[in-house]
């Protein structure tokens, strides 16, 4: 049976930087720290892909948000 989980290797003075990041930032481990940030670099490629948003939708997303709590 195939692990959903593949074994990336890092230089080992990297993975000690990694290290000392994770423990002031809240990651529980460098795993996890390392698969957000790949994972903010993929939305970030997609995103370049992406059109931007008009002024109006801009507003529309703006109200929308003020609508359910999250900005004032």
């Amino acid at each position: 049976m195939k692990s959903d989980k593949v074994t990336i290797k890092i230089p080992r003075p990297l993975y000690t930087k990694i290290q000392q990041i994770t423990r002031d930032s809240g990651f529980n481990s460098v795993t996890d720290f390392v698969v957000y940030v790949l994972r903010d670099i993929i939305s970030e490629k997609g995103s370049e892909e992406r059109e931007e948003f008009t002024p109006d939708e801009l507003r529309a997303i703006k109200q929308r948000l003020k609508n359910l709590g999250y900005i004032d």
